[in-house]
């Protein structure tokens, strides 16, 4: 009787499950019926792999500082996190975090043997109290990023020692009193425990787990409270009232802790299921936007929030970090709006803080960035090396965290959808081996040069036919997008998602044309920006790269470098432009996309085969030839452009040709353009000119 009667409760509860959550993926691990039904299901790491441009990405990566940073950086050759005597607080995990995803993505078995000589300490580390890592740490913030390498780490090879030190760790903080004071890291960033909580939640489904989440919820800072009222506003930066310090009031203003804590209140909202956590996430993107946006989908901060000027700077761990928490956003909520925002960072402020072969980095990038060099500038608290591209700027965090960037970029680009199939979230080359319906295992490749191109070519492989849906994103931006598929050929207007809901057989192909048509869009002082689907473009301007020597030692190391630019052309351009009919005087080029997609003439790029740098002849991905005219009183104002005087600007000089290419490719750039006004010079926009 109590055999009849348990499976009467297991398939009543399989209905209940199935009511109360529409469709549940039986392929992959989503939110049983306690937490929110979340949009999609993030898939394993490993299960979506890089191809085509992404791929040399990725493999520029492992031969750039990536690849070789704890061979020669000392905070990570003798970390305490894998052995040694030395740095025992993020710097270890933050690494790591960007590592483990890199060497699995690309099966390399070099950065494989790598990452097992920091894990097997790591899991050796954990005592009996549940407590892990260096003994000589004793603050939590660490273990917040650490817990985040362990769950990748656990998705690429399947190994339970790393669920067990993760399930005796969460074990400690439910059972130890609450440790997360507003003025320290560890109480401004407690939530970034909850991505990993939810995740061996769903493992284990131990429900002691939603208990821990929940007090470190109630006894953290209060990020919803602070995205409803938000006190760092455009005013607050006028004044000049942002706090600038590293207390309590400054780390609410600190550029990466924003960036992490747009998600909070959202993963929050997984548990709670009360749509004010989930109003306070847009709530938060809405005001960054309004008060400090930037070109490139990213907002200030040159470490606190500074306001909207295209000279200001943005911290780059700001960058991986904002893009970490849209991919962990768009998992539970499933807007489009958020991986639209994702392709923006991904395709324009994360290479553009980088050099093409990624041996060095920029601290912070501007918008306006004329002169990369040791000068003082209009920084809110950071140092005036920042905006150099080399190895360690100003602060070490940036060199510790930034890896994880693309790695976890292409981590997202695919997800599992709650009915069995898949969801395409970002464009981009990809290869996704993965299991649909009743547990088919299929292959499906993306094959592209998107965001440079609008053609993608999506195959299936499957040894027998099987039926599955597939979400296409449609970006927000494009105003029509052809979709062909088995003989059908589909218009999608004013929709977000089309999905297709197929018998798929071997070889089977979706075509999507994405309009690659240029747009606008307006900046501070009525300057304007282009785009061209996810990409900004900004002005080509000649280039002098000069090796120079900071104040720390250089560590040189294969291409390890400091890099001062200086411009050899003119950079103060007007555009030339009629809002009408943006293509007049226009010119769009499409170049062959290289071993660095980032480069463009000009870059030094390093080759490991010579020992040497040497100086890039091709021509970046996509070029586009404009009209401009130079602005004599538009200059140099601390060290920076000065702010694009207000448009329209009346004109005094010549028109010239100017070129334009991806903000990603443009070490020295101008992105957000003054606009010439074109009602004093109304002949050269006639018809035919």
């Amino acid at each position: 009787m109590k055999k009849y009667l348990f499976l009467i409760l297991l398939i009543s509860s399989l209905i209940f499950t199935r009511c109360g959550n529409t469709d549940v993926n039986i392929n992959y691990k989503g939110n049983p019926a306690t937490l929110h039904h979340n949009a999609y299901i993030k898939l394993p790491l490993g299960t979506v792999k890089p191809s085509g441009w992404l791929k040399s990405q990725l493999e520029n990566q492992a031969a750039g500082l990536t690849g070789n940073l704890d061979d020669f950086w000392p905070d990570l050759v003798n970390s305490s996190w894998r052995g040694g005597s030395g740095e025992a607080w993020e710097r270890g995990p933050y690494y790591l975090d960007g590592l483990v995803p890199l060497a699995y993505l690309l099966n390399d078995d070099h950065l494989i043997n790598k990452v097992k000589t920091w894990i097997e300490p790591i899991l050796a580390s954990s005592s009996d109290t549940g407590w892990y890592g260096p003994v000589k740490n004793k603050d939590r913030w660490p273990l917040a990023v650490a817990n985040k390498v362990l769950m990748q780490y656990y998705e690429a090879t399947g190994d339970k020692r790393a669920i067990d030190v993760l399930t005796r760790y969460f074990r400690y903080l439910h059972d130890s009193p609450p440790d997360w004071p507003d003025k320290d890291w560890r109480g401004v960033r407690a939530m970034e425990n909850a991505v990993t909580g939810y995740w061996l939640y769903r493992q284990t489904r131990e429900p002691w787990i939603l208990e821990t989440i929940a007090s470190i919820q109630k006894n953290s800072s209060d990020w919803t409270t602070y995205y409803e009222k938000f006190p760092w506003d455009s005013a607050a930066s006028a004044d000049k009232k942002i706090p600038l310090n590293w207390g309590a009031d400054g780390l609410t203003a600190h550029v990466v802790n924003n960036a992490m804590a747009i998600k909070y209140p959202g993963l929050w909202y997984q548990q709670s299921k009360d749509e004010r956590f989930k109003k306070a996430v847009y709530s938060g993107i809405e005001k960054y936007d309004l008060n400090h946006g930037q070109a490139g989908g990213r907002f200030s901060g040159d470490e606190h929030l500074a306001g909207k000027s295209p000279s200001r700077g943005t911290e780059l761990c700001s960058v991986v970090e904002y893009m970490f928490s849209l991919e962990e956003l768009y998992e539970i909520l499933g807007d489009n709006t958020l991986a639209d925002r994702l392709e923006l960072l991904a395709y324009n402020s994360l290479p553009g803080t980088t050099t093409p072969d990624l041996w060095a980095h920029q601290y912070d990038q501007q918008a306006n960035q004329v002169l990369v060099s040791a000068a003082k500038r209009d920084w809110s608290t950071n140092g005036d090396y920042s905006n150099i591209y080399g190895l360690m700027p100003n602060f070490a965090c940036c060199l510790a965290n930034m890896h994880q960037g693309w790695p976890k970029f292409i981590e997202s680009m695919w997800m599992a959808t709650n009915d069995n199939g898949l969801a395409l979230v970002a464009y981009g080359p990809s290869i996704v081996k993965v299991k649909v319906g009743n547990g088919k295992e299929v292959i499906v490749s993306e094959e592209t040069n998107y965001p440079f191109n609008g053609s993608v070519r999506i195959t299936i492989n499957t040894e027998k036919a099987v039926t599955f849906p597939i979400d296409l994103r449609i970006p927000g931006w494009a105003d029509s997008v052809t979709v062909s598929f088995k003989g059908k050929i589909v218009k999608v207007k004013k929709i977000s998602t089309y999905k297709i809901k197929e018998r798929w057989k071997n070889g089977d192909q979706i075509l999507v044309e994405l309009p690659m048509s240029l747009r606008v869009e307006e900046r501070y002082n009525n300057s304007l920006a282009i785009l061209r689907g996810p990409v900004y473009f900004s002005l080509r301007i000649d280039k002098e790269y000069k090796s120079v020597k900071i104040n720390y030692d250089n560590y040189s190391y294969k291409g390890s470098v400091d890099w001062e630019i200086n411009p050899k052309s003119d950079w103060n351009y007007g555009l030339l432009i009629s809002k009408s009919n943006i293509m007049r005087g226009i010119k769009v080029t499409e170049n062959p996309v290289s071993k660095y997609p980032f480069s463009d003439k000009g870059d030094m790029i390093w080759s490991a085969d010579s020992g040497k740098y040497s100086r890039w002849t091709q021509d970046a991905p996509v070029v586009i030839t404009a009209r401009g005219m130079k602005i004599p009183s538009w200059t140099i104002k601390n060290n920076s452009a000065d702010v694009p005087p207000l448009s329209p600007v009346k004109p005094e000089g010549d028109i010239e040709k100017i070129t334009l290419v991806p903000y990603g490719c443009a070490r020295l750039r101008i992105t957000e353009f003054p606009v010439m006004d074109i009602m004093l010079m109304e002949d050269i926009f006639k018809p035919g000119k």
